[in-house]
């Protein structure tokens, strides 16, 4: 099927729907880690998603494979997706869930920085230059600014953007490498298989497994591993397929405002002027990044690992 020139109903429907439930996904990942260690849980959700994963690709018949040729790059991505997730996880569980949907959903923001230099045909200007500055700036108001009684640390903010710099070296890495010639199902494959061992792996490093654990917490984790981990990131690699992917990207903003929205709802999270500052910032330049400029071209995949 022919990539569609822009986003229709249904594709922006759906693409609502993926940005709620990411938000959504940082509510569930605070309340599990009521019963389990942030790592520890990060670890189980890979293991879990990459057992369904393998079963969708069974179901569907599509190849089961590591590919030998993508070795390196593979193991890359498997790495800094842990890495993501141990720094995704902990950062929920230092600071409010406000505060991490603003600040790791700039992934975009540092993405298209360092396409600037690195990606051909990723070079910003106008309004894309206007947006990153207006982007990093609510970064920076975000860390630097906190009402009075907040429950928030610099450390659990500091994790969140160093968890959108791996989320965005994994997306860089894909479209760099030869990763881009295969299947979204077996690059998720790769991510999956290297983090799960990696995680259990370090959290022996994090304190006790398990902490207050109720089934609750268990739902929370099942939940994650097959919604989100799996079926929802297989979603986002369809809708990319389908529709152009400056359109898809322009939906990002929505995920930090559904992430102020439901800390606000599901945890009574304070929502103090800072707050609003800089998630109007982050938004703004979020839409002004992904704005297509007239004559662009998507950048081509380079051929080595």
């Amino acid at each position: 099927m022919p990539q569609k020139d822009k986003i229709d109903f249904s594709g922006a429907i759906m693409l609502v729907g993926f940005a709620l439930l990411l938000a959504f996904n940082q509510v569930v990942i605070k309340v599990t880690n009521g019963g389990f260690q942030p790592v520890f849980s990060a670890g189980i959700r890979s293991g879990l998603a990459l057992f369904v994963l393998l079963s969708w690709m069974r179901l569907t018949r599509k190849p089961i494979t590591l590919s030998q040729h993508v070795l390196r790059s593979g193991i890359g991505i498997g790495l800094l997706f842990a890495l993501e997730f141990v720094l995704l996880f902990m950062a929920i569980d230092l600071t409010t869930v406000s505060r991490v949907g603003i600040i790791f959903y700039t992934m975009p923001v540092w993405l298209a920085l360092v396409g600037h230099f690195y990606l051909p045909g990723g070079r910003l200007q106008g309004a894309s230059v206007l947006g990153l500055v207006l982007a990093t700036a609510g970064v920076i108001w975000a860390i630097g600014n906190r009402s009075e009684g907040q429950q928030a640390s610099w450390v659990g903010d500091l994790a969140a953007l160093g968890a959108a710099w791996c989320w965005a070296g994994i997306a860089l890495t894909v479209r760099t490498s030869r990763l881009s010639q295969i299947l979204p199902e077996q690059q998720l494959l790769w991510q999956l298989a290297v983090s799960a061992p990696v995680l259990l792996l370090v959290s022996l490093g994090f304190g006790p497994a398990l902490r207050d654990l109720q089934i609750i917490h268990v739902a929370g984790l099942l939940f994650q591993s097959t919604a989100v981990a799996c079926f929802g990131f297989l979603s986002w690699f369809w809708l990319l397929k389908q529709y152009p992917t400056s359109g898809v990207a322009s939906f990002s903003f929505l995920s930090p405002v559904f992430a102020v929205i439901m800390g606000w709802l599901f945890f009574g999270e304070q929502i103090g002027s800072e707050i609003y500052i800089a998630l109007g910032l982050v938004c703004l330049g979020l839409i002004l990044i992904n704005k297509k400029p007239a004559g662009h071209r998507p950048p081509e995949a380079r051929g080595d690992d």
